[in-house]
């Protein structure tokens, strides 16, 4: 059984029995909890999608096919003197040195992505060939949805499905900018709750449908403290382990309220992030172009943690789970204290901003058609999934878990040539006090290394073809026990 701790934060005690442990004390506290947070109880036990659809992008009149900028917003200044700047594929290669290993063929090729996301989308493939035609980008080899049954049709009024067809759209369109030779599968679960992803997970990984999934959702932890919630967590468990043993390497976004999730008015981070059986991806601000705009024909500027007025990237200590060997191995001291030995998330960061968000073609009825700036760390994770699926063609086989490795190299010093180290922000958050008011949750720093706000860092990969040696033996030591 694993210990209890006593959690203080802004002066309430929150008092969370370990993952396995009897939870009859900690049904009344989680319960009084809810009561004082209010609406956010409704949520217990399903997922929530981690992306923020902001306003509608502007064409530019007369673009030519080729040129690198196609709308307005990716020519703006950084001081949003003129609205919000935001990025096509182009820019996000070149900040992220892909341009070396898609021009020199490892797209992708031979791979394929799986997207899992609740109820689908009824015009997902014609949103990615939209978004292709604008960018000139070639159609996946294949792309295969798979609906779970029992998925409701389509229902344009209903705004969880919406939110939901929103959320497909971005994460195959630029898990495809990304790895555009690899295969995509869109498994769409029967609804957004924690058993119906799980059931597309077993699918997806029962059939082997490919060798890298991306999940885009979460929900706070303290929704699954109860003995219900323990369960659930136990059955993701058995599923991220199956996964382990087939090689599939596992993406999950961190969150979008910064050092809280759900509303909570303290520190919590999102699960499944939070569990050290996936990698978890943190958010930041991108400025690509020059040094006072946006310019795909640019170069990178720098990066923060995410925080503006939309929302900041998820990352903190869990309250669940122990810190991974890889963690207590994987990181000095001085940065681990902070952990009070358990899991820090998250390990990896994405550009997530609104400000400087990313493009997105939307066509199903519900919202107008066309194309919307999209930010929240549901960016991430699927261009995440797609780097992977270019390091698997690179080294010709799936690299499957990729944290013990990632942590190895980090030691090492080895990552300084493969990442984008993000020491400039804080991912603290105000939510809802429940008067009307809002509360400041405190943050996390971004620092040299390592940290709670952006993990190692974001992709850097113009080198990564000198260390594929590096990705290609077995990584079989298991994270926890």
């Amino acid at each position: 059984m694993r210990q209890a701790r006593t959690v203080c934060q802004n002066a309430k005690e929150w008092r969370l029995l370990r993952f396995g442990a009897s939870t009859t004390a900690l049904v009344s506290i989680l319960l009084s909890t809810m009561i004082l947070v209010g609406p956010t109880a409704a949520k217990a036990q399903s997922q929530s999608h981690y992306h923020i659809r902001a306003e509608q992008a502007d064409l530019i009149t007369g673009a030519a096919p080729t040129a690198k900028a196609h709308f307005r917003c990716e020519l703006r200044p950084f001081d949003l003197s003129k609205g919000l700047f935001c990025y096509g594929p182009s820019a996000i290669r070149t900040a992220y040195g892909l341009n070396g290993l898609i021009n020199a063929g490892f797209n992708g090729a031979g791979r394929t992505i799986v997207i899992l996301d609740a109820f689908g989308s009824p015009t997902a493939f014609s949103d990615l060939q939209a978004f292709d035609a604008i960018f000139g980008l070639p159609d996946p080899p294949s792309f295969d949805i798979r609906t779970m049954p029992g998925t409701p049709p389509f229902d344009p009024a209903n705004s969880n499905q919406v939110g939901w067809a929103e959320e497909v759209s971005l994460d195959v369109q630029w898990a495809h900018a990304i790895a555009p030779g690899a295969n995509i599968v869109l498994v769409a679960a029967a609804s957004n709750s924690d058993n119906d992803l799980l059931a597309g997970l077993n699918y997806a990984i029962d059939n082997h449908l490919g060798d890298v999934v991306s999940m885009s959702f979460g929900e706070s932890e303290l929704f699954l403290t109860d003995d219900a919630g323990l369960l659930i967590l136990k059955a993701w468990d058995l599923a991220f382990r199956h996964a382990r043993e087939s090689q599939i390497t596992l993406f999950v976004s961190s969150g979008d309220q910064g050092s809280a999730t759900s509303g909570f008015p303290f520190q919590n981070v999102s699960f499944p992030a939070s569990s050290p059986r996936v990698t978890a991806v943190g958010g930041t601000n991108l400025f690509f172009g020059t040094a006072t705009n946006a310019d795909p024909n640019g170069s990178y500027q720098g990066e923060t943690v995410w925080n503006d007025p939309f929302g900041a990237g998820g990352g903190g200590v869990s309250l669940l789970f122990d810190a991974p060997e890889y963690q207590e191995e994987g990181l000095p001291s001085l940065v681990r204290r902070p952990l009070r030995k358990d899991r820090g998330l998250p390990d990896v960061a994405y550009n997530a901003g609104v400000v400087g968000g990313v493009i997105v073609h939307l066509g199903f009825a519900g919202i107008p058609a066309g194309f919307y700036i999209f930010g929240g760390t549901s960016a991430g994770a699927p261009q995440w999934a797609g780097v992977i699926a270019d390091t698997n063609q690179v080294v010709g086989h799936p690299v499957g878990f990729i944290n013990n490795r990632l942590y190895r190299l980090g030691k090492t010093g080895a990552l300084a040539a493969l990442f984008h180290d993000i020491a400039v922000g804080n991912n603290g958050f105000a939510v809802p006090d429940g008067n009307g008011g809002l509360v400041s949750i405190p943050g996390f720093n971004a620092t040299p290394g390592w940290d709670l706000a952006t993990g190692w860092g974001t992709p850097n990969f113009g080198k990564l073809l000198i260390l594929r040696d590096d990705w290609k033996g077995d990584d079989s030591e298991d994270p926890m026990p």
